[in-house]
């Protein structure tokens, strides 16, 4: 069924002549590159807590996700089946296993926190983000990379984890000093999460002698996204600590933010750059492990550090 779902995408793809290829390839990166800058603008410049907010959720699903895609280890739409043909450059985004969808996984706490703490106050901003889900999950199974199934477990899985940040944050609201106990086990899961995806034993299969997927390379993605639930904790802890950032929404914070906003930019573009084939699979392991580091505390503790050393000086 879900594979017949696939065909008749690849189809109508055919038929048009993929007239919507670009567009549906342009959601998809966009989900796993640039829209990260939207929650962390919101978390310099217009609420700190809503940014928070959504990075928490994302570090918590990306985390899971990671681990439950190494754990059953499904394979992509057109090993399991040679009709298959992904569209466009959609397969050279498509790392790791198949299940769930990475990119549901990330474009999903993003948009859906902004969603879930919009809907009261901005009801036409949250259908917004609600559409951005929708077209992120469809727009894997049209490019042919993700089972429905994939991206519909994505969706419940990312549902779940902000449905969990919402009971974490009203907890801390009454408990804040149980908040530094919450980053322990945080980051103590995700070294867990780490060593569980290096060290369990993978299935591997061969065709012709040689192997259908290298779990080894499949643990790349991996590294980032458990990683970043690690750095996030140690990131959340030294702003808490040390920096305590406060966002104001301002003339001036809001230059900042983009300024800001715009290194990230290229930030990301050079950390893209991370799986130089040249490179042992170990390495570009420990890169995007780092890669994902550098993001999240240039989010979380760096700009901020440096947003709050300018507005005292403007003071």
């Amino acid at each position: 069924m879900d594979i017949e779902y696939l065909l008749l995408l690849q189809n109508f793809r055919n038929a048009i002549n993929d007239a919507f290829t670009p567009f549906m390839e342009m959601i998809s990166l966009y989900a796993i590159t640039t829209l990260c800058i939207v929650p962390a603008f919101v978390y310099w410049c217009v609420s700190k807590r809503m940014g928070l907010f959504t990075f928490t959720a994302w570090s918590l699903t990306t985390a899971f996700n990671a681990t439950l895609k190494l754990t059953v280890c499904a394979y992509r739409p057109w090993i399991r089946d040679a009709r298959i043909l992904p569209a466009g450059d959609a397969i050279a985004t498509a790392g790791g296993y198949s299940f769930p969808s990475g990119h549901t996984t990330t474009a999903t706490p993003i948009y859906g926190s902004f969603a879930a703490n919009l809907w009261k106050r901005m009801r036409f901003a949250a259908f917004i983000c609600i559409a951005g889900i929708l077209l992120t999950g469809f727009s894997r199974n049209y490019l042919g990379v993700h089972t429905p199934q994939d991206v519909l477990v994505g969706l419940a899985e990312s549902c779940l984890f902000i449905f969990a940040t919402f009971k974490i944050f009203k907890y801390l609201d009454a408990n804040p000093e149980k908040e530094k106990w919450f980053l322990l086990a945080g980051f103590i899961i995700g070294w867990i999460f780490l060593a569980y995806v290096t060290f369990k034993p993978y299935h591997v299969d061969y065709v012709n002698g040689k192997i259908l997927v290298d779990p080894q390379r499949m643990m790349i993605d991996a590294y980032g996204d458990v990683g970043q639930l690690i750095f996030f904790c140690v990131a959340r802890f030294i702003d808490k600590t040390w920096i305590k950032f406060k966002a104001e929404f301002n003339k001036v914070n809001v230059a900042y933010g983009i300024i800001g906003a715009v290194l990230l930019f290229f930030i990301i573009s050079l950390a893209s750059g991370h799986g130089s084939s040249t490179a042992s699979v170990q390495a570009q392991q420990w890169a995007k492990f780092a890669s994902r580091g550098v993001l999240i505390f240039y989010v979380m503790v760096l700009w901020p550090l440096v947003m709050k050393l300018l507005q005292k000086k403007n003071k």
